[in-house]
């Protein structure tokens, strides 16, 4: 029978079955019932079990490949400067991802040990070099959409500066369509975010190499529960607002989703994380996503349209918008009125501008916000806010006369700053002028009350 007598890290493995381990660091149920799993897997080595008094601290790397094989192992070595991870080699293209990363893939236990024991060059472990496969990200484009050029125009100032929209219209104006090619024009993903996004999707199996540096698009139906959307059960698991991490959370028919559902989306969209309290534990995912909802404007969905009329009443009407709440709503920076486009208008619309055509501006855009100040607008504080969205004269006058007329909140106020500087940055102003503000605002009154 085969045995290890260099002290290796087969010897820890090993001693980790033995009938005296001892596990310290509140060890999950999960790490507890490892050590059988280890144990078939060296049972199947044909190694044998040292027979001494194991303590086992949780400093380890325990990964699981993706077909549940025994065997799935973590283990480091010396790469040059850096550390290696030896991992099963069905998951060493995603840890390729890593740029810095120095992968060993291996097949079995035997390998792993071969590597550390043997002094023969054939049987060490070769470190991964193939570079996962890079497609063009499949994103829709925005050429598909006829019409609607103040919609597109809005979408992106948000997509520069990163801010929530909402979007109001009648049936068949386009929102969906809309919301699902904002992604197309955001910024490209960082390796930073792309590793952060890749972290929360493989916790729930959900990421793909194939995906790498594209944006998560999200869109859970109005019915999900508030575990489905901000996270939950035990042992805690990410939520949609975490699973769309530096990308888009849209959510279709926002007044049909429940109130309590959407009041959790608060903290995250002022944090950009959500905290999940447990009786036994406490998870914090992130959740940095850009909110995209639309709903109608009234229960028929006809409220300001040019030839339907509509057959709601103004309590009908006034109820079914205060199914969002003003907290919530005070939330979201822009709210943007998407109109019927006439048929005949519409068949006679040329293609409107590229996605990429778009997304070459707001890079540009977002490459100076960062120059500038290290984030985007979006995400200025209050004393940033004072430091870099001053409005001139004319502007500050106009926003105050603003303010006052439609009881705008401090919040607004700010978050109209903000937009006005994207706004500003878009033209290449370094002064946000009257004009800039003057379009913020307008970027705010989507909903008409009867």
């Amino acid at each position: 029978m085969s045995r290890c007598h260099v002290f290796t890290p087969c010897d820890f493995v090993s001693g980790v079955l033995s009938h005296t381990i001892t596990i310290v660091g509140l060890p999950e149920t999960e790490v507890k019932e490892s050590k059988d799993r280890v144990r078939a897997a060296l049972q199947n080595s044909r190694f044998e079990f040292p027979s001494r008094r194991i303590t086992l601290f949780l400093w380890t790397i325990l990964v699981v490949n993706s077909n549940h094989q025994v065997g799935g192992f973590a283990m480091t070595a010396n790469c040059d400067e850096r550390h290696a991870f030896i991992l099963p080699r069905g998951n060493a293209d995603e840890a390729a991802l890593v740029s810095e990363a120095c992968i060993f893939p291996a097949d079995s236990l035997l390998q792993v040990c071969a590597h550390f024991s043997s002094r023969q060059q054939e049987t060490r472990l070769v470190r991964h070099v193939e570079e996962p496969l890079r497609q063009p990200p499949p994103y829709r484009d925005f050429n598909d959409v006829k019409g609607q050029a103040q919609a597109k125009r809005a979408l992106e100032v948000a997509a520069a500066g990163s801010h929530s929209v909402l979007l109001v219209g009648p049936p068949g104006t386009g929102k969906s369509m809309l919301a699902a090619r904002f992604p197309g024009i955001l910024p490209p993903m960082s390796d930073r975010e792309a590793l952060e996004s890749a972290a929360v999707q493989s916790l729930t199996s959900g990421f793909s190499s194939a995906r790498w540096k594209v944006r998560p698009y999200r869109s859970p139906h109005h019915t999900a529960s508030g575990v489905a959307l901000v996270g939950g059960g035990s042992p805690p698991r990410p939520g949609e607002i975490s699973l769309a991490h530096r990308g888009v959370l849209f959510l279709d028919e926002l007044p049909e989703f429940d109130r309590r559902v959407l009041e959790a989306l608060r903290e995250p969209l002022e944090s950009g994380h959500i905290t999940i309290s447990r009786a036994a534990r406490q998870a914090d995912f992130p959740a940095r996503f850009q909110l995209i909802a639309a709903m109608n404007p009234c229960p028929c969905g006809y409220l300001g349209h040019t030839t339907k009329q509509c057959r709601c009443t103004p309590d009908n009407i006034l109820r079914y918008q205060n199914k969002i709440s003003g907290p919530l709503l005070d939330r979201i920076d822009m709210q943007i009125q998407v109109a019927a486009v006439p048929h005949d208008q519409l068949l006679r619309q040329a293609d409107g501008e590229s996605s990429a055509t778009i997304a070459a501006r707001v890079a540009q855009v977002h490459a100076v916000q960062l120059a500038r100040q290290g984030k985007e607008n979006n995400g200025l504080s209050t004393s940033e806010i004072d430091l870099y969205c001053k409005p001139d004269g004319a502007g500050e006058k106009l926003l105050s006369g603003a303010m006052a007329h439609l009881h705008w909140s401090a919040r607004a106020y700010h978050r109209v700053l903000k937009v006005a500087r994207t706004i500003a940055d878009l033209a290449a102003a370094d002064t946000i002028s009257a004009v800039h503000v003057a379009e913020a605002i307008q970027y705010r009154r989507a909903l008409q009350n009867p």
